[in-house]
Formats: C-alpha cells, structure tokens, sequence
C-alpha cells in the first residue's frame, strides 16, 4: 500500500499572508494544497492521502477536498507543535490506515504543488528497491560549509552535491521506528525526514526531481509559481518555438 503523508501544519510566517495559511493561498482560482494533493490524487500508484494540518482549518480542507474530489484523502489530522510532529501525526493516521499491510509513505509538503506523478513513482519504485527515497535535485551553485566564526570549513564537489527536497519516502514502519526513537529521546525538531533518517543510522538513496520542485514559503515563491504555471497552460497552447518568439 503507498500512502502520501501531507503536512500543511504551517502558518506561513514567512508569506506574510494576512488571513490564511499559506498553503490555502489561491494560484490560478485553486488553493495550493489542492494543487499538490491532485497529483496524489491522479497517480495510480497512489492508493491514499493522509494529511496532518493546521487545527483550525481542518473543517476548511474537509471543504475543499469535497469539492474537488480527492477521494484518495482517508483521513485529516491536527498537526502538532513542531513540522517534525506534524509529520509523526500524520505517520500514526497512515498507520490506522495501512491496518495490518505493508506500506511506503511519501512524506511532502502541502506547500509543495510542482511535483509530477512520475516523480511519485519513482519515489515508490526507490523505497521498494533500496528502503528509502529522498528527491533532490542537482546543484548549480558552488556549495560552501562553514563554522560559527563565517570561516568556510569545506567546499563540497559541486557533482557530489543536492539540494534535499520532497517527496521523502520509506517504509511506513522504518520511519515510525525512528519518530518514537527521536520522541523517546525528547528530540521534536529535526528540520525533516531524512535528517531524522540519517541521525539513526538508515541508508539514503536519492531520486532526482525537476528543478521547479520548489517550496511555497515566501511571496516570490508564490510568483515563481505562478510563472511557471502559466508556462505550462501556454505549452499546452503554442509550440515551444512560438513560446521562444
């Protein structure tokens, strides 16, 4: 069974927003969450949507997965204090989901609408295959390191870098083992899965994503976003050589 595990517990601090979180901001007429769940919702290999989200706006989401027909969403959960138990509220309601299967879960953020339904795949092939999948994308910029001081400390081969993003995918019982771990030791703010992932020893494998796999949190992301989603409307329209002129 492959389960997207949705966070949209955030408030959007960054955006500036004034009335709402940021993942319910309209791009094109449609919520950016729904933007994100209907690539969920339209991969077959999908077969359920969990999503951990802001307390207060649930009854809302409820709203609006109704009438845009995800129908994959079984459950909507509250988040918690920090992303990191957020994501742990949603792996519990993916839990009662699964039953007794087997199940991948594809951790993604509700602000992170630019996916596509092979980047999904590809994500569940890799967990099946190697026990994880982490999307990246490629480093275009020289990357540095540095120490407390501003000292650069390493500059990393530019090939051997990536940008971590999401989906972030494992098996739904590897990644629960490693929350109640981190709980346990009073650990409630590692800044993702993979961070989380790593610290306890797993082996990581990437799936490399389109480089527009970027994440809402600021208003020029929610520009970009909409560039590149008129981009893709007038491809539909106009051959890429009339786009160019």
């Amino acid at each position: 069974m492959n389960i997207g595990v949705i966070f949209a517990g955030g408030v959007g601090k960054r955006m500036h927003s004034k009335d709402r979180p940021k993942q319910f901001l309209e791009v094109y007429g449609k919520p950016i969450i729904i933007h994100t769940l209907e690539v969920f919702q339209n991969c077959d290999e999908i077969d359920a949507i969990v999503i951990a989200c802001v307390e207060q706006w649930i009854d809302y989401l409820n709203k609006l997965v109704e009438k845009y027909r995800i129908t994959k969403v079984q459950k909507i959960v509250k988040g918690g204090e920090t992303g990191q138990l957020s994501i742990y509220n949603g792996l519990l309601a993916a839990k009662e989901v699964a039953k007794d299967n087997e199940a991948i879960v594809l951790i993604h953020d509700g602000v992170r609408p630019l996916i596509t339904t092979d980047l999904l795949e590809a994500n569940i092939e890799s967990v099946k295959e190697y026990g994880s999948a982490i999307t990246t994308s490629k480093v275009t910029e020289t990357i540095i390191v540095i120490d407390d001081a501003n000292r650069i400390t390493t500059v990393p081969d530019r090939k051997q870098s990536r940008i971590a993003k999401a989906p972030q995918s494992f098996r739904l019982n590897d990644v629960l083992n490693a929350h109640n771990q981190a709980i346990k030791e009073g650990r409630t703010s590692f800044i993702d899965s993979c961070t989380m992932m790593k610290h306890y020893g797993y082996d990581l494998y990437l799936v490399d994503g389109p480089s527009q796999n970027i994440k809402i949190t600021t208003p020029e992301d929610f520009y970009l976003m909409r560039a590149m989603i008129e981009t893709k409307e007038n491809e539909q329209l106009y051959s890429p050589s009339e786009i160019k002129e």
